[in-house]
């Protein structure tokens, strides 16, 4: 059963009501927060986190108190997340913004994620829950989720894996994590917002994974890109997902894995659900760059690892021109 909400996630995952925007001659051009948040892939919650401590933006108010932002703000929010994605920690990102682009200095190590990394693991290794929980909510507060997984949480699961395989760490600082882990994205995933009309994937992890954070962190990111979402969770046995994708009426099957497969699951299984679910089924997670050339030859799409350019892959598998 999933933890309850912290107040912190119960902000992440809310968005303010839209109202009319304030009249006058440039009403047509302000979005209220729930819109920039869509358009932008940040949360509300680290919207007004930059306004608030960095003023990075400044949406105007209206009589109600509800923040409007212009298209100004709109091109200002995607060019701190692109500083944000070179490793501009969140402090300078002002500064960069108001600094010709030929003068940018472009940043030279990983800060402030190996730190956060390193915070991360000292946490993980004396199983300290609320330690985890002050650190994982203050990058929250502060980036936006995706950039977090992909700079934050993705190479700290890999980096604990490591430590497992030399000694430094132990399975039980793996599940420890795990644990946790899981519960905070299956909270938020939980509470996700129900009105997305874009294309519905059915996800699953392959037979034999157990671990799902994956999965998860997959079916957040394209949540916040429109997708909606089947989630079926760990160790799903393909024959069962035809049926279930035509019941669900969905458009792609997606599969999640970091194991090697057990045998006859890619010479034969997968080849069967290609041809029995006729949507496109792509593979994601390790086991899609360690068995690229079974998975290709089953009929179905080899994704990697890296949840961005997946979800890329699918858009392009999913329009009509590239079926």
């Amino acid at each position: 059963m999933y933890k309850s909400c912290t107040r912190l996630e119960a902000n992440l995952i809310m968005s303010e009501t839209s109202t009319t925007p304030a009249q006058g001659p440039d009403a047509n051009e302000l979005f209220p927060i729930r819109t920039v948040s869509s358009l932008t892939g940040v949360n509300p919650i680290t919207l007004r986190a930059w306004e608030r401590r960095y003023g990075l933006i400044r949406p105007v108010r209206t009589e109600g108190g509800h923040r409007l932002y212009t298209q100004v703000d709109i091109d200002t929010i995607h060019r701190a997340v692109a500083l944000l994605d070179k490793g501009v920690p969140i402090g300078q990102v002002g500064q960069a913004l108001a600094t010709p682009t030929k003068d940018r200095a472009r940043p030279a190590d990983d800060e402030p994620w190996a730190s956060f990394r390193e915070r991360m693991i000292t946490a993980i290794s004396q199983f300290d829950e609320n330690r985890l929980e002050d650190l994982y909510n203050e990058f929250l507060a502060l980036y936006p989720s995706e950039l977090v997984t992909r700079k934050a949480l993705l190479p700290l699961l890999e980096a604990l894996g490591k430590r497992w395989e030399t000694s430094e760490g132990s399975v039980a600082e793996e599940h420890f994590f795990g644990v946790y882990l899981r519960n905070k994205l299956g909270a938020r995933f939980h509470h996700r917002p129900r009105n997305n009309a874009g294309p519905k994937l059915l996800c699953a992890c392959l037979p034999g994974e157990h671990h799902e954070t994956g999965l998860l962190l997959f079916a957040l990111a394209a949540q916040e890109r429109g997708y909606r979402l089947v989630l079926l969770g760990a160790n799903m046995p393909l024959p069962e997902l035809a049926y279930a994708a035509r019941r669900a009426q969905a458009d792609a099957i997606v599969l999640s894995g970091s194991i090697n497969p057990p045998a006859g699951l890619f010479a034969e299984d997968l080849p069967q659900l290609v041809v029995a679910a006729d949507v496109p089924i792509v593979v994601g997670g390790l086991t899609a760059v360690q068995q690229r050339d079974a998975i290709v030859e089953a009929g179905a799409e080899p994704l990697g690892s890296d949840v961005a350019a997946g979800l890329r892959r699918i858009n392009e598998l999913l329009t009509p021109a590239a079926r």
